[in-house]
């Protein structure tokens, strides 16, 4: 998503009929407004990535990382206002309320992204917003899921057992179409488009819930996945035995559940961040625009072949720590969660400048300002690039430990530096491929 000049923006976007109008300009910047040296970007990057993985294997010979037997646990009197279920009714009426504003606005408001804040409650708000505030107060949808609240008016009194193998795989599915939704869709601000969208998920969402019973939002609603695997990351946490808890995100992260569709979740997460970078590069405008094929049949298989190549990738490293490690018998879930800061980093930064300038303008057009202006952005382009590209090193950093952690439990002592190799050369290939499409 790019800070490129509105009337560019304004050119591009109708001319082949895909991406999001003009209020909703997308966040991340490209070569020609982004000051930054591609030597230096990529140069830094791998040393970072290098340096990090030496001082790992040099320095860390024991796992650290304890899941959910870690944590400092907070007050008992905080525990208890947290879990009051006034608590939790006060937050299942908020998302209750906000979910009704939204359908209104949709239903009356005019069909127009300059003066309906409804487009942005969902792609900025909630798409977007979800981001720091799961980092912050942790799975915080699951709260606010207005259709929980829906579903809690007529529950299943016998629901059915959810067969494991389901996982979240509904979700992946979910997130996927979201995405598509998103950057691929036409008319994707329009308010019949996003009736539709709304009300096609709604339906199969309570429909599984009238049969599973709510477990089934936890498994296929996609914001609630996506809300609880970001806040694996989050300060705050819940040890085994449910205690609120302070405690390092790394320990959270560990305590990643390995359930069925985690690797195809985060696949989707990356591929489709990676796909938002390439969606602004004028080669793949000039593609879309002159193909023979339909506009956004094209733009779908852009999409799904980014995930596919970060789906290949993957699969291909647990493909090589299977051969380096006989006895490790889910090498595609054991390192899954290494790939969720990689995950966070892309999307802080493809989505920072669009929640800075566009969230703000989305609460004042649901204040009653119209034609409200977005603020001007706090970053220059030199800051903004620096950013961007710090929080996808970073995010790879941490995704190195993570997944050193994970090693030196895993595989012998003697393996343990070696059998992280391929995680190694995934992750700089991420890098340098997610630097790239935001500076090319």
């Amino acid at each position: 998503m790019t800070d490129i000049p509105a009337d560019a923006a304004h050119a591009h976007v109708p001319d082949i009929g895909l991406g999001l109008g003009l209020p909703l300009a997308h966040g991340v910047g490209s070569r020609h407004d982004l000051p930054l040296s591609p030597f230096y970007a990529y140069a830094g990057a791998f040393a970072a990535l290098l340096i990090s993985f030496l001082a790992l294997g040099l320095l860390w010979s024991s796992s650290r990382f304890r899941g959910d037997l870690s944590g400092r646990p907070l007050p008992a009197a905080l525990q208890r206002a947290a879990d009051a279920p006034a608590t939790r009714t006060a937050l299942r009426l908020l998302g209750a309320v906000a979910a009704l504003v939204f359908l209104l606005h949709l239903l009356l408001g005019p069909d127009d992204p300059d003066r309906n804040p409804a487009p942005g409650a969902l792609y900025v708000l909630l798409w977007v917003g979800l981001v720091p505030a799961s980092l912050l107060l942790g799975p915080v949808w699951r709260l606010l899921n207005p259709l929980r609240a829906l579903h809690a008016l007529h529950p299943p009194r016998n629901p059915r057992p959810l067969p494991a193998a389901v996982g979240i795989r509904p979700a992946a599915l979910g997130l996927l179409l979201f995405t598509w939704l998103e950057l691929v869709a036409p008319d994707n601000t329009s308010t019949t488009t996003l009736l539709i969208a709304a009300a096609v998920p709604t339906g199969v969402l309570l429909i599984g819930a009238a049969r599973y019973g709510d477990r089934w939002f936890a498994h296929a609603d996609p914001f609630e996945v996506y809300s609880s695997l970001l806040a694996r990351l989050s300060p705050l946490g819940r040890r085994a035995d449910g205690r609120l808890v302070l405690r390092s995100p790394f320990h959270g992260l560990d305590a990643t559940p390995q359930t069925p569709g985690l690797v195809a979740t985060v696949c989707v997460l990356l591929g489709s961040t990676a796909y938002d970078g390439l969606s602004d590069n004028p080669r793949w405008i000039t593609t879309l625009q002159t193909s023979p094929l339909d506009p956004t049949l094209t733009a779908t298989l852009g999409l799904l072949a980014a995930v596919a190549l970060v789906a290949a990738c993957y699969g291909l490293c647990a493909g090589a720590l299977r051969l380096m490690n006989r006895a490790l018998t889910t090498p595609l879930t054991s390192f899954a969660h290494s790939l969720l800061p990689i995950a966070l980093g892309y999307l802080v930064a493809h989505y920072f400048s669009l929640f800075v300038t566009e969230g703000p303008r989305t609460v004042m057009m649901a204040g009653g300002s119209d034609n409200a202006l977005a603020p001007a952005p706090f970053l220059g382009p030199g800051g903004l690039a620096t950013l961007q590209v710090a929080a996808i090193v970073t995010g790879h950093v941490l995704g190195v430990v993570a997944a050193h952690d994970r090693s030196v439990r895993l595989f012998p002592p003697d393996r343990a530096v070696a059998g992280q190799l391929p995680l190694f050369a995934l992750m700089i290939a991420y890098t340098l491929g997610g630097i790239g499409l935001l500076i090319a």
